[in-house]
């Protein structure tokens, strides 16, 4: 984008009420550029309306009719498309003459479209016209003989006609007409289309025998039409002695080595040209034949046609000759020599077994390919049972009979509806069974429906192939049936129709038709009118169904076979909204506090429900009366109600019912029973509460309870707390019934605790009795018996111990126990003793775990170390087998040990 010139520009002065044109005169450019206009000082730019135009084409500024607002300084702005470089002219001044008012003058049309406008399909079309006059012109656009196109659009006050992706019909010529009151003016053009060639039909690479005649054709479209001309190898290619050239065709007679090369059409208008590329090969060689035909035996049965190939490739084409032996072949209506050069004989017979030979000859060489042709008796087939009516589950065998050319060998092959059949596929339903070199069994084993069709034995020898076939039916329970429709609904009932399934060859007798819903256990057969859906029937109405309840529904077919598969289920619809029927169960009264009475019952399950907006009617009257007081219970997952009157006393008896309601109205109430009002809490302490200490964790607690009318305990509260802690910290336990004793565990040792007695039922706790105390034991000794010493003389031993001596804060030795048990088991046998001495019998055979302890009103103390004693029960034990055993002791303490000791006689 060039530069404006820096020469300064005249101003122009007109008269107020007269036509202007400001010239741009723009600087040199490429490509396009974008024209305004800046009035006095960038970036103040001239608005287009009906009085103003800028030129695309000239990039001058018209203005139809000057005002005052008008005067001024014009700077032309250019914008390179591309670049988006802008320029800025030097200014034009503006200036009103003061010699009078121009008066008014009919248009001028000053810018407008060429006579002739061409342009290419497809793209956009933009035709200028605009006018001086005063008044300010009106301009319209108009196509003469015919309409405007409909996606043409008026730009800039109609001084633009844009016609966007212009076609072919579009061409014609158009009319701009500028207007005003004192006059009109008409500017005509011709739009011409025109269109770049485009290619029809273009060429292909093609290979010819030497002499053989070429022809391409090139076709192309274009406005105007296209001419066409040749290149071979990118050279200029006319016509000569065998080349002809017509109209895109090129024609090239008996061509030679010297035609090869590459060709291209062109095909070329004024506004471009186009170009489609070709090869041409020219073959030249001698026959030759492919292995797969160069020696082969050819063995037919009597009555066949053969052909015998004889295709040998070769350029040109070459003579073909045949020979049987040594002679040449002659033809008749039985034999010929085809076109293509192979040999067909018809209706062979034993006279045409032989040597057969082909030579192909041309101008380069020759090539002979040689055939053996043997005729055998045909094959002939037998396959039976011809036709067969099976039952599913049922078993049946195949038999295929060939007879034959000895000298062939024979395969057979088995297909069910023309299908090869997968015998390792088939999980063992089909077997085939070869039983001699003539023939063959197919066993079917456990019939199934899909069995069902045309079974085929193919026998195949070297000769021929031959096949029979034999029908196999299988009847079966029916088929689904189809799509279920539900015609009508009603809240207890559902009309359906189906479509009838397969019946398997064996006519379908009923239908059986079952609905599911949320809340059955999967498909239920539904009771129907009519009761007995026969065979023949496609219709039918389910009864006796829930209202407002979504079902599906299905259908199934039974015949003489069994009941065939379900159709597919219906789509899901909810039966009708219907007063509920079905008042709640188990209407009972439960516990409540003083003055309630508490009324509960089974609620509705969802599926009895019939309708939205469904509650609980709640009637009760004191027994004896007449009238009932009713309450709503909106809740459908409701299973209770509580009245509270403080005028009711307790154990009152009332008379109740529960009904049931939804949006339909109101259903029945449940039988009336007689429910009491709860009874008061209870009112008297437990008397002669009595607290036990039994040892170092357990208290044993009693008391007595005064029987009361009102306010019977359903059970009792132990409060217990230490002697350095507040009541409110108390612990409790509950009991469940009517016990008058519990014993209190997980206690701590030597511990003064006080305790509280009160009964409770549901209507809340009685009082308090008056606290008791009561102290654990000591702990038992944390020492355990040491020093164990014992002698065994066979099943008894003598045991002897040290004496436990208890800390302060322990309770008293009162004796010891030792426990003992047979190794592997859990439960031992208890001796208790006040002596530190003890003798043990063991009577079985085996080996015993022996502990001891001492015992102490605080409960048992620590266990001594065990001890391992083999037993030998009933055997003599000699002197020699006698010992002394001690465990954890010294030589001091041996000798006090058996003076404490029983005396035995065997030491």
């Amino acid at each position: 984008l060039g530069n404006f010139s820096g020469r300064t520009r005249s101003a122009v002065s007109v008269r107020e009420g007269q036509g202007v044109v400001l010239m741009c005169s723009p600087p040199l450019h490429s490509p396009e550029i974008i024209y305004s206009w800046v009035f006095n000082e960038f970036p103040s730019f001239v608005a287009e309306d009906s009085r103003r135009f800028i030129s695309q084409e000239t990039g001058n500024l018209y203005i139809s009719k000057v005002q005052t607002s008008d005067v001024g300084s014009y700077i032309c702005l250019v914008k390179n498309t591309v670049t988006n470089a802008r320029v800025l002219s030097p200014p034009t001044p503006l200036t009103l003459r003061n010699d009078g008012v121009m008066g008014e003058y009919e248009p001028k049309i000053e810018v407008h479209f060429p006579y002739t406008v061409t342009a290419a399909r497809g793209t956009t079309v933009k035709m200028e016209c605009f006018a001086l006059g005063n008044p300010v012109p009106t301009i319209s656009w108009r196509k003469v003989n015919g309409h405007n196109p409909s996606k043409a659009r008026l730009r800039k006050s109609q001084a633009v006609l844009e016609i966007p992706n212009v076609q072919l019909e579009d061409a014609g010529m158009y009319e701009c007409k500028a207007e005003n009151s004192r006059g009109r003016n008409v500017f005509r053009g011709q739009l011409q289309v025109y269109t770049y060639p485009h290619w029809v039909e273009k060429l292909n690479d093609t290979q010819l025998d030497s002499g053989d005649q070429l022809r391409w054709e090139c076709k192309a479209t274009g406005k105007p039409r296209p001419t066409y001309r040749w290149l071979k190898n990118g050279a200029p290619f006319w016509p000569q002695s065998r080349i002809e050239m017509v109209n895109g065709v090129l024609m090239i007679h008996s061509v030679n080595v010297s035609d090869a090369g590459m060709y291209q059409c062109l095909a070329e208008n004024k506004y471009g040209t186009i170009y489609a590329s070709a090869e041409l090969k020219i073959l030249a060689s001698a026959p030759t034949f492919p292995l797969n035909q160069m020696r082969k035996t050819i063995i037919i049965t009597k009555g066949q046609e053969v052909i015998i190939e004889c295709k040998p490739q070769a350029s040109p084409k070459p003579t073909i000759t045949w020979k049987k032996g040594d002679k040449a072949l002659r033809e008749s209506k039985r034999i010929t020599i085809l076109p293509h050069g192979s040999l067909r004989i018809l209706n062979a017979s034993k006279s045409d077994e032989g040597r057969y030979s082909c030579q192909g000859v041309n101008v380069f060489g020759s090539a002979e390919i040689i055939a053996s042709v043997s005729v055998k008796e045909p094959t002939r087939i037998e396959l039976t049972p011809k036709k067969i009516e099976l039952t599913v589950g049922e078993s049946i065998v195949l038999s295929c009979k060939a007879l034959h050319d000895n000298t062939l060998d024979v395969t057979f092959y088995w297909t069910l509806n023309g299908q090869p059949i997968d015998f390792e596929k088939e999980g063992g339903h089909f077997e085939s069974i070869k039983a001699q070199a003539s023939s063959a069994d197919l066993m079917i084993r456990n019939i199934l429906l899909m069995h069902a069709g045309r079974y085929g034995c193919r026998v195949q020898t070297a000769a021929d192939t031959v096949s029979d076939e034999t029908e196999l039916l299988v009847r079966g329970p029916p088929g689904p049936p189809g799509i279920v429709i539900v015609e009508e609904i009603t809240d207890t009932t559902a009309t359906l129709s189906w479509s009838p399934g397969a019946d398997n060859h064996s006519p379908i007798s009923l239908y059986n038709l079952q609905a599911r819903s949320p809340f059955s256990l999967g498909w239920q057969t539904v009771k129907t009118v009519p009761d007995v859906i026969s065979g023949d029937m496609e219709s039918a109405m389910a009864v006796e169904l829930n209202p407002w309840v979504e079902y599906e529904f299905r259908v199934v077919a039974t015949n003489k076979i069994g009941t065939g598969d379900p159709s597919a289920p219906s789509r899901v619809i909810r039966t009708n909204e219907a007063v509920p029927k079905t008042p709640p169960a188990n209407v009972s009264g439960r516990s409540g506090r003083r003055h309630e009475l508490v009324i509960a019952w089974e609620p509705v399950s969802e599926e009895f429900q019939s309708g939205e907006g469904f509650g609980y009617i709640v009637a009760f009257r004191p027994n004896g009366t007449r009238g009932w007081k009713e309450k709503m219970v909106t809740s459908s997952d409701a299973s209770k109600f509580i009245y509270r009157d403080e005028s009711v006393p307790p154990l009152t008896p009332f008379e109740v019912k529960v009904g049931v309601y939804n949006n339909k109205g109101d259903g029945p109430f449940s039988p009336v029973v007689v429910i009491c009002s709860a009874e008061g809490e209870p009112t008297a302490a437990p008397i002669d509460v009595k607290a036990t200490s039994l040892s170092v964790s357990e208290i044993l607690v009693a008391w007595k309870h005064i029987k009361e009318s009102l306010g019977r305990p359903q059970g009792f509260e132990v409060g217990y707390w230490k002697d350095m802690e507040q009541e409110e910290a108390a612990e409790k336990v509950k009991t469940a019934g009517n016990e008058s004793s519990i014993l209190l565990t997980g206690l701590e040792g030597n511990t003064l605790y006080h305790l509280t007695v009160r009964a409770y039922n549901a209507a809340g706790y009685g009082p308090p009795s008056t606290a008791v105390r009561a102290a654990t034991k000591k702990s038992p000794p944390s020492q355990a018996p040491s020093n164990i010493m014992w002698i065994q003389d066979g099943s008894h031993v003598s045991l002897g111990w040290e004496p436990v001596r208890p800390l302060a804060n322990e309770s008293d030795v009162m004796g010891y126990k030792v426990l003992f048990r047979q190794e592997g088991q859990s439960n031992s046998q208890v001796i208790e003793t006040q002596k530190t001495s003890a003798v043990v019998l063991l009577p079985d055979v085996g080996v015993y775990i022996i502990e001891v302890c001492a015992v102490s009103e605080g409960g048992d103390g620590t266990a001594s170390p065990q001890i391992r004693v083999p037993s030998f029960s009933g055997g003599k034990v000699t002197s020699a087998q006698s010992t002394l055993h001690v465990l954890s002791t010294s030589s001091s303490s041996v000798t006090l040990l058996l003076a404490l000791m029983v005396p035995s006689a065997s030491w």
